[in-house]
């Protein structure tokens, strides 16, 4: 299979992001860090989940920036992706009463009213990555281009597929702001090109082995199944296995993130592409509007960062810098 870089939309990755990578510390359920004299600001992130490179690599841009800015940051994050499990930490976040909270919250509704109570407390909130139904109560909302990315994963697939073809979307859990517009760009796309079919959007609940399975038997099903999005780095993972499993050939399976694991499989060739965000960045902007909120300076209501495609040709050379990190330096 080969391809053609020229057709895939490739977004550039700022270097501020591999910049404030470096010189933070690594992630995990809960950690603290920083460097604030006294009566320095604090700071509270609350991850999407813990233990997601995605989100580690966001903590070290907000350690690094936090740090500049005189601040501490506490971190902490539940150990799945879901509401049920963020609230009760958010609830003892707001009950410790630091000065700006950062979150990724697990669901549009569930984790409106939580959040709500941080604002309400007088705690200034940025969102970064998801957002909520009515994001009113935030300073700022920093995320990536997800519906755009969504449709560069399509001409992905495209690239390798001129001749058309079956996709599928491996998606987590509706509700999700971020993987809901991702699967809304890709869907999009699909439909304005005649030579390709969709089967749909079905949700991993951001299980790898879920994921292998939805996959497995769509193959089953659908044989001629030519490419399939994955929405997210677990989704990418258990696609990637589940195609194993059919014992497939030439389906292009394009993920979503780059973390360790990913860029293994695109390496190794059972993934072909790769949407890379830029968490960093997505932190070291949501310190900015933070502190920006605290000391009276006027906030951006909404940030947008860009993402990489990564191939097996780009990620030794130029995409480098946009894989994610397991650990900060």
């Amino acid at each position: 299979m080969k391809w053609s870089k020229k057709t895939l939309a490739v977004a550039a990755l700022g270097a501020s992001a591999a910049l404030m990578l470096a010189g933070c510390s690594g992630g995990g359920s809960g950690s603290a860090s920083g460097g604030a004299g006294a009566g320095g600001y604090k700071i509270a992130f609350v991850q999407g989940v813990a233990g997601d490179e995605f989100y580690i690599s966001m903590q070290c841009g907000i350690e690094s920036a936090a740090k500049a800015a005189g601040a501490t940051v506490t971190t902490q994050g539940p150990e799945k992706f879901d509401p049920t499990l963020q609230k009760p930490i958010v609830d003892a976040v707001v009950a410790s009463k630091p000065d700006a909270l950062l979150i990724a919250p697990t669901d549009v509704a569930a984790m409106q009213a939580p959040i709500a109570a941080a604002a309400a407390a007088g705690i200034k909130v940025v969102l970064v990555d998801t957002t909520l139904t009515d994001p009113s109560m935030a300073v700022s909302q920093i995320s990536s281009d997800n519906k755009g990315g969504g449709a560069a994963a399509f001409d992905a697939i495209k690239a390798a597929h001129p001749e058309g073809g079956k996709v599928l979307v491996v998606s987590i859990d509706p509700g999700i702001s971020t993987s809901d517009a991702r699967a809304a760009g890709f869907e999009e796309a699909v439909a304005k090109d005649s030579k390709f079919s969709s089967l749909g959007i079905q949700y991993s609940h951001n299980e790898p082995a879920t994921a292998a399975e939805i996959v497995t038997a769509a193959l089953q099903k659908d044989p001629d199944i030519v490419g399939i999005f994955a929405a997210n780095l677990f989704a990418a993972e258990g696609t990637a296995t589940g195609i194993k499993q059919a014992g497939k050939t030439g389906v292009t399976v394009v993920g979503f993130d780059a973390g360790p694991a990913q860029v293994k499989a695109l390496k190794d060739g059972t993934v072909q592409a790769l949407v890379a965000q830029e968490p960093a960045t997505i932190g070291t902007d949501g310190v900015t509007q933070a502190i920006n909120a605290l000391t009276g300076k006027a906030t951006e209501a909404q940030i947008q960062t860009g993402f990489t495609i990564l191939t097996k040709d780009n990620i030794d050379t130029t995409g480098a810098t946009a894989v994610y990190q397991s650990k900060c330096n």
